[in-house]
């Protein structure tokens, strides 16, 4: 059985859409497709159906990495279907915690900078209403994360890549 996480921002357009693909990409490249399973989601139900931001696309895809997918909801299905639960800042964990007052899953639910190696923000902020340097600064940001993540479940799950994954940094 697949080992599943789920990454969740407020919209799912911007944040966690892109940790997923970028989460995707290094399981590619470690070749442990069978072994690692990705999905996102928005704590709000704003943006249901739609695609990733163009702007986030275009910054992921200097570093790369293809942005698909479709924004949804999360539920609280979710905490069944899923290993880890990483939310993109607290307001997100929150409100993913909300859902379970009993606090039956927060095991699962972790902040995604607790996987940074190298940045030492404790948040990925929302580059929504900002600039293109915003929107790279949160790729990059997630490019750190995911690689840390990716280690993590590696030696939690004691799997075997295929080969060392890493991306070219432009």
């Amino acid at each position: 059985m697949a080992y599943r996480l789920l990454f969740v921002c407020l919209g799912n357009i911007c944040r966690s859409p892109s940790a997923e693909n970028i989460m995707n990409h290094l399981i590619r490249q470690a070749g442990l497709e069978r072994e690692i399973v990705c999905d996102s989601a928005g704590t709000s139900s704003y943006h249901i159906g739609s695609p990733p931001d163009r702007r986030m696309t275009a910054a992921a895809k200097l570093q790369g990495i293809e942005l698909i997918g479709q924004a949804r909801q999360f539920i609280r299905s979710d905490f069944e279907e899923f290993d880890l639960i990483l939310a993109m800042d607290h307001d997100n964990y929150e409100a993913i915690c909300s859902i379970d007052p009993a606090g039956t899953y927060q095991d699962k639910v972790q902040l995604m900078c607790d996987f940074c190696t190298n940045h030492k923000l404790r948040e990925v902020p929302d580059p929504y209403y900002g600039g293109t340097e915003g929107f790279n600064f949160v790729i990059d940001l997630l490019l750190d994360a995911c690689q840390g993540l990716l280690d993590f479940v590696i030696k939690e799950q004691n799997l075997t890549p295929s080969s060392s994954p890493s991306i070219e940094r432009s």
